[in-house]
């Protein structure tokens, strides 16, 4: 069975040439500092999946848990700004 796909014959989506858009990087620069801290917590979480954690695991995990709640909330707050013209 043949599937029938029907194009627009006046179409104008530009052509997508595989880059990002300016404001799709300039979303992951905003994002980079949250990106950056969950890697961190990953790479915690990850280096006790073989072992018991220890101590200083138990610490490394939770330093990055606060780090990364940290940098959740300056991007809520940065967002919020944003979106109310930056008027505190």
């Amino acid at each position: 069975m043949k599937s029938i796909i029907t194009l627009p014959t006046t179409s104008r989506v530009l052509a997508f040439d595989g880059e990002p858009s300016d404001v799709e990087l300039d979303a992951v620069e905003l994002e980079m500092p949250l990106i950056l801290a969950e890697v961190d917590l990953l790479d915690a979480e990850i280096m006790t999946l073989d072992r018991p954690a220890t101590e200083l695991d138990e610490r490394r995990i939770r330093r990055a848990r606060n780090r990364v709640l940290v940098e959740r909330r300056d991007l809520t707050n940065r967002a919020g700004l944003a979106q109310a013209g930056g008027v505190a």
